[in-house]
């Protein structure tokens, strides 16, 4: 019987082969692990907000009555010579209050000093109602136009005697707020029809009917508003306070307009 060859031995593998093993190995986990931080810096940084942090308000726990928020005159009132377009780019620039709802405050502001001086209302506390009732117009995905008028209605949830809401029956045939049953508050300044109806003014000199929804309309008819037919002195804490607590009569929210329009007034100050 002729004998089977022996099987073909294999060469063992040298260390130093399988030291280039390993090395290989540890390169493309330092590859992979690479890739994945890249990939996930990429996804951080396309989260990151864009822009500047919002403006931060701190909630001021002061007593209806007690104090009057921080001051800060209008474009006009001071001896300041930039024109108003000037001061609302300044100013937004150090709030998050948008350049066209400044226009609108401020010129509600100097309409009032000269029809109701003695009211002493200021484009702050405008602007601190502004901003709880619909962040200047900037709510549930409206955004304020440079025409004053948001790019879609602001309306309120119907006032249907729900828990925590009041009830109150239409009263304009949903003119106003498109609901025939239960009246709804409109606009950026959140006026119920029947307050508009009331103390509605139109801004501009063109003969139009004031609109909710236009933010010069409802600026100048929220001051006329707090102001009530120049009877409220809004330069004392007691007359401050009663106006403010007719727009809705809750010391919280008191304190949350009186928080804004103290935080925009020190912002706005130059220093």
């Amino acid at each position: 019987m002729v004998p089977s060859p022996s099987p073909p031995t294999r060469p063992r593998p040298s260390s130093g082969n399988v030291f280039g093993r390993i090395v290989l190995v540890l390169l493309l986990i330092v590859v992979v692990a690479a890739g994945a931080w890249g990939l996930g810096a990429l996804n951080r940084r396309d989260a990151a907000p864009l822009g500047p942090p919002p403006f931060l308000v701190p909630i001021q726990d002061v007593s209806p009555g007690e104090a009057i928020p921080t001051n800060a005159a209008a474009p006009g009132t001071t001896q300041d010579a930039n024109p108003l377009s000037e001061w609302a780019t300044r100013v937004a620039a150090k709030t998050d209050i948008p350049v066209r709802a400044l226009h609108a405050y401020a010129a509600a502001d100097l309409t009032m000093q000269k029809e109701a001086p003695a009211c002493r209302i200021s484009w702050t506390t405008l602007a601190g109602i502004g901003r709880i009732e619909s962040h200047h117009g900037n709510i549930n995905g409206a955004k304020l136009q440079e025409n004053g008028l948001p790019s879609r209605p602001i309306i309120g949830i119907p006032l249907d005697g729900s828990p925590g809401v009041k009830a109150i029956n239409d009263t304009d045939g949903g003119r106003l707020d498109g609901d025939t049953t239960w009246d709804r508050a409109v606009g950026p300044m959140q006026f119920i029809p029947g307050t508009w109806n009331r103390w509605a003014k139109r801004a501009a000199a063109d003969g139009q009917p004031a609109d909710p929804q236009n933010i010069d309309d409802a600026a100048l008819t929220a001051a006329r508003y707090l102001c009530g037919a120049g009877a409220r002195d809004l330069g004392t804490g007691q007359g401050w306070w009663a106006a403010v607590l007719t727009y809705n009569n809750s010391v919280e929210y008191g304190q949350n307009v009186f928080s804004g329009a103290d935080a925009y007034a020190r912002a706005s100050t130059p220093q």
